[in-house]
């Protein structure tokens, strides 16, 4: 059966999502940052990691944002094939959504409009929205602000077949060391291995919204992301990239299909605040 949702219920929803991202972070996210700071021995990692947590706490208590860069807010929309929205395009009510969040959230506009000519759009849109069609009459949405100064250190690698496993882990491993502390770290890594260049990207900032410290379903792709976190964490970087054990506080692999002649990897980088809120009509 056919179910009809009003363009003024999305974007209602997507502004309240916006202003609950940027304030309050998933408690699974908490949750690790808490869990890393008993594990940090560096006396510096351990300063920042208590830091971490008492940003959060004011976050939440004050009601303002967790960190000044709000990010680019990158949408992600689940709608089942039998709903019909009316009123309006989606993709429109979704932005109107972006701007009403982050200008009643009072958050920092960091959107330009050309990429060349720098010209801020002044309400942080627009946003990068995913729309992904399913059976059933469901409405999903899920609001990830990302900031660039952990963006700017993700990276992409076509390797070829042959490269394999030790091909992927160098190439993770060596995009950490290479961001050194400019991300922010501790950091959480999403991986997105096969598809297509634009799909192994895709997927690597899907998996950054798996719960942290849970596994990928499958047993040798569970392996990898063990032994990327431990060779990350050997890298010595540190919280605050002062220098520590805690480097990276998850690693969440997705993949995908590929063609026989390709091996595409993503990685897509996170700070601690790795933030997404989700709603659903």
């Amino acid at each position: 059966m056919t179910r009809v949702i009003e363009c003024r219920l999305v974007t209602e929803l997507v502004a309240s999502l916006c202003i609950e991202a940027n304030i309050i972070l998933p408690a699974d996210i908490a949750d690790v940052i808490s869990s890393a700071e008993y594990r940090e021995v560096s006396p510096e990692g351990k300063a920042v990691l208590a830091d971490l947590k008492l940003n959060m706490a004011v976050a939440r208590k004050e009601r303002i944002p967790i960190c000044q860069d709000t990010g680019m807010a990158v949408v992600f929309v689940k709608i089942g094939q039998e709903v019909q929205i009316s009123g309006g395009a989606l993709t429109d009510a979704i932005t109107a959504g972006v701007s009403k969040g982050y200008t009643e959230g009072y958050m920092r506009a960091s959107i330009v409009e050309d990429p060349l000519l720098r010209n801020n759009t002044g309400d942080n849109t627009p946003p990068v929205i995913h729309i992904e069609i399913v059976p059933g009459n469901t409405f999903r949405i899920t609001v990830a602000p990302k900031g660039f100064g952990s963006e700017n250190m993700s990276a992409l690698k076509m390797l070829k077949p042959s490269e394999g496993v030790e091909g992927v882990i160098d190439f993770v491993v060596d995009a950490v060391i290479t961001a050194g502390a400019n991300p922010c770290p501790p950091i959480i890594l999403g991986i997105g291995i096969g598809g297509t260049m634009e799909k192994a990207a895709l997927i690597a900032k899907q998996a950054l919204l798996r719960e942290a410290g849970t596994h990928n379903k499958l047993k040798h792709i569970a392996e990898l992301e063990d032994i990327i976190l431990d060779k990350v964490n050997r890298s010595g970087i540190g919280p605050g990239g002062l220098g520590g054990r805690v480097t990276a506080l998850a690693v969440n692999i997705d993949v995908y299909p590929t063609h026989i002649a390709g091996l595409p990897v993503a990685v897509n980088i996170s700070c601690h605040a790795t933030r997404h809120a989700t709603g659903s009509l």
